[in-house]
């Protein structure tokens, strides 16, 4: 009997135990949900940015919010998911990357979905394009000059290379390379996504360009092959014109290995002697 009455005793501070146990742990796991509640990161604008804007990498950040995220908020991925996939948090910005702003948008404000417009929507091209702008696509050579560089908002000028087939033109002859467009800004790149930001298999380029530039690139595209050369973030040099760019003026060997045209000289006139009749010059 009195070997129940132990076991029960012991049974029953156990329970007590266990129950003081699990009450201790109620606060903790409430305060660790408010922690986690309190920690939520949101994507904000990091300076203002006018309606038109192309979103960039440097134009957001996450920041820490003191409620739960309001319908639209783009959310950071929670620290356990970051830990198993390292990507996550670049794939969650990278979201907004190419996309344009319907409206200005404050330092620090949300960037929320309903703001952004991206390639391939409808009306991209009309919130995105400058007053007076048109819009152009040229093809650039997968793996060529400046198709891995490019990402949307970034600045270039374009260069046509030609090649002539006359044989008979000299060597240094053969091969020109001039800028016919400088200072466009990139619209949209095809094939870029938020996984493919900067892939150099881009076939083609969407640009800001004025009526006159679409009408001089579109020539140019029937006359060579373009590429692109990136602008520094920020550059005011001054427009350089166009000027020609030979293969003479880039190999000095070339142009050293081309011989030279002889130029006959010209001999003195050979005097006839006609008897009485006098004489007459005449040409060898």
């Amino acid at each position: 009997m009195r070997a129940k009455t132990i076991l029960a005793m012991l049974f029953l501070v156990s329970l007590g135990v266990a129950a003081a146990v699990m009450l201790r742990s109620l606060p903790q796991k409430s305060e660790a949900a408010a922690e986690a509640a309190t920690s939520e990161e949101i994507l904000v604008a990091t300076m203002p940015l006018a309606a038109g804007t192309l979103m960039r990498a440097r134009d957001v950040a996450w920041q820490t919010i003191g409620g739960p995220p309001e319908r639209g908020e783009i959310v950071r991925p929670p620290a356990a998911v970051r830990g198993t996939q390292p990507k996550a948090d670049e794939e969650a910005r990278a979201e907004v990357y190419g996309a344009a702003l319907r409206g200005p948008v404050a330092a620090g404000d949300p960037i929320r979905r309903d703001v952004i417009v991206k390639p391939g929507d409808r009306d991209f091209l009309q919130v995105v394009l400058s007053p007076g702008a048109r819009a152009i696509a040229i093809p650039v050579a997968a793996g060529g000059p400046g198709a891995g560089l490019l990402y949307p908002g970034d600045r270039v000028d374009i260069i046509l290379t030609q090649k002539f087939n006359e044989s008979s033109a000299p060597l240094t002859r053969r091969s020109v390379s001039e800028t016919v467009a400088e200072n466009l800004r990139v619209l949209v790149i095809d094939g870029m996504d938020a996984k493919t930001a900067g892939n150099p298999s881009a076939r083609t380029v969407t640009l800001e360009v004025t009526p006159e530039q679409a009408e001089k690139i579109n020539v140019a595209t029937e006359l060579g092959k373009l590429s692109l050369t990136l602008r520094g973030v920020g550059g005011t040099d001054a427009a350089r014109g166009v000027k020609p760019v030979w293969p003479e003026d880039v190999s000095p060997a070339l142009r050293n290995a081309v011989p030279e045209k002889v130029v006959p000289q010209e001999r003195p006139p050979v005097e006839i002697i006609r008897g009485s009749k006098g004489t007459e010059a005449a040409k060898p």
